[in-house]
């Protein structure tokens, strides 16, 4: 077990190398726009997940998929070179679903501008049911006004 921050530093080594790797050396045609966002390693070295974006259709993401898997083997042997630890970590590569689930955020969060814009719009014209001021007031004392 090493300790968080080198665990970090190597997971961060990793991800440049890989992002590297991709950029310049590995010439598989079905590699499309792929952009590493990530890398994660487990406190004892042995397992790096390799998190992985790309701009495309289904096709093309299933095609870069398949050719980082088949990479995998190139890719570990330069991450073993570069990065000096005594094991060399399996890679997993995982894709990064952040872009999606922001979209979706974002959608929910106009959905729910927009609803409340109606709210407020039905509201605007609309009069209080009971009293105009509901909360009670303490009463003045007699006394007090004598």
């Amino acid at each position: 077990m090493v300790d968080a921050a080198r665990a970090r530093r190597i997971a961060d080594r990793i991800q440049r190398i890989v992002a590297e790797m991709l950029d310049r050396r590995i010439k598989d045609p079905r590699l499309g726009f792929v952009t590493v966002t990530d890398a994660r390693i487990t406190a004892d070295l042995r397992d790096a997940k390799v998190y992985y974006t790309v701009f495309g259709s289904e096709e093309e993401r299933a095609a870069s998929a398949a050719a980082l898997e088949s990479a995998k083997g190139v890719i570990r042997t330069e991450v073993g070179r570069q990065t000096g630890i005594r094991h060399t970590p399996t890679l997993t590569f995982v894709v990064d679903e952040v872009h999606e689930n922001a979209q979706h955020i974002e959608q929910l969060l106009a959905q729910a501008r927009r609803e409340d814009e109606e709210k407020a719009e039905r509201a605007s014209g609309a009069t209080p049911v009971g009293e105009a001021d509901p909360y009670k007031t303490p009463r003045e004392r007699e006394d007090e006004e004598e």
